[in-house]
């Protein structure tokens, strides 16, 4: 299947001269023209050689299931490109981003890669959105000994520990473990103490990862599974699978689902009430604006993951700028107007490569991977080094509770107060609301 279309190349200035052979002009004054204009070439060809793009190459999903995704990462892409070509591109040479629509695809980001490295002749790769895409990259990147950064893939490096792999979404070094630690950390500091617990995600292979971890931390705790069920990812009406929860009263319910089961699942647990001391964990869909505003207050106790936050304790350079920039641009672009989530971790991803570009001041693959791994980088997400698997050295997961949401507007999404921050310790910025009754009231 052919790759998809979608390429952007950066605007370069250049002149060009022509003229007439039938003019008049003298034999001799034309050698002297073509001596002239041969010498004016010869002495502007390293400019010309030094102004050529350095080109970083990748699919991303522009249609499909995660188009919105795509979208908006590659929005946030374009900005950084933007950042560094104001301030002079990397080593003196304009960034060109040269990229295609994957379509949500796996099996055409083979086809998309090899384009980009054998017609394009990209000097980097970097990832599309999410596990499924990387994947199939992967084997790429290894044959061809290339510096790899991921964008929020889970676990994508835990069998073959390629050297050369970064992936940008703080789950940690053993992401399974690092996405629900703040979970199972905030439950226990609780009092009364929870001891049982009820599991439950869709059959797919994030919740799968999602919930195998919190097994881990089950036994860790010393909590007691009460449920531990999954769903088909065709579901629709998740009434019956709350009534099945709730009949085993679990102090806890951790739920790792995608969009649209995490919608039915909070719809369900409004109709059917849920007594549990504490619900949410791994439901994916919570950071972003559309469900946000479509659940409105029945987010009012939710405790769920989160990798940024507008609360006072979690300031990074740069950080307000950059949402500032996104949020005046997303309606017009059709993407995520919040914009929490994916944006700032996709310009972070492409901050990396080109502060490491820039420190070793060369293109050599080793070179550059080397310097990934023994460096820390100061980025709009904060600070990021990665352990020798490429993940994060240390998980950033954080641990939120939405509280004080009224109605559906948005703005109240983008100021502090309404997903309060509960993990880590050091970042803290509220106190858990507890029981999750309570919260709703």
């Amino acid at each position: 299947m052919a790759p998809g279309h979608g390429r952007r190349v950066a605007s370069r200035g250049g002149h060009m001269m022509a003229w007439n052979k039938e003019s008049g002009v003298g034999r001799r004054s034309i050698r002297a023209i073509l001596v002239g204009a041969i010498l004016v070439a010869l002495a502007w060809a390293p400019v010309a050689q030094a102004a050529d793009p350095i080109k970083i190459g990748f699919g991303m999903a522009l249609t499909g299931a995660l188009a919105g995704n795509g979208k908006a990462a590659l929005m946030a892409m374009q900005m950084w490109a933007e950042d560094q070509n104001k301030k002079g591109g990397l080593l003196g040479r304009p960034v060109e981003l040269v990229y295609y629509d994957d379509q949500t695809k796996p099996a055409v980001v083979p086809g998309i890669y090899t384009k980009l490295l054998d017609v394009d002749k990209v000097n980097f790769i970097v990832s599309g959105y999410g596990s499924n895409v990387i994947a199939p990259l992967m084997p790429i990147a290894m044959e061809r000994n290339l510096v790899l950064m991921g964008l929020f893939g889970m676990a994508n490096n835990e069998k073959t520990n390629y050297k050369s792999y970064f992936q940008i979404m703080p789950s940690g070094p053993q992401p399974a473990l690092g996405w629900s630690q703040g979970f199972f950390e905030v439950a226990s500091k609780q009092s009364p103490k929870p001891q049982t617990i009820a599991l439950v995600g869709a059959d797919a292979e994030y919740p799968h990862n999602a919930l195998a971890g919190a097994r881990e931390h089950v036994k860790n705790y010393g909590l007691k599974i009460v449920y531990d069920g999954k769903y088909p990812p065709s579901t629709v009406d998740y009434t019956p699978i709350v009534r099945a929860i709730k009949a085993t009263n679990p102090d806890l319910v951790y739920v790792a689902s995608y969009p649209p089961d995490t919608a039915g699942i909070i719809q369900a647990v409004h109709e059917v009430g849920l007594p549990a001391k504490m619900f949410g964990g791994g439901m994916v869909g919570l950071q972003f604006a559309a469900l946000q505003t479509k659940l409105g207050s029945k987010l009012n106790g939710v405790v769920n993951y989160e990798f940024y936050v507008p609360e006072p304790t979690l300031k990074f350079a740069g950080i307000n700028e950059f949402l500032a920039r996104y949020q005046a641009q997303a309606e017009k672009a059709g993407v995520d107007p919040l914009g929490h989530y994916i944006p700032p971790f996709a310009y972070a991803y492409v901050q990396v490569l080109g502060l490491a570009v820039e420190a070793t001041k060369s293109l050599d693959q080793r070179k550059v991977a080397e310097y990934i791994q023994t460096h820390e980088f100061e980025t709009i997400v904060g600070k990021v080094k990665f352990a020798p698997n490429g993940e994060w050295s240390k998980s950033r997961v954080l641990m939120v509770q939405f509280q004080n949401v009224q109605g559906n507007d948005i703005a109240q999404f983008k100021k502090p107060g309404t997903r309060v921050l509960l993990y880590p310790e050091d970042w803290k910025s509220g106190t858990l609301i507890y029981p999750y009754s309570k919260a709703q009231k």
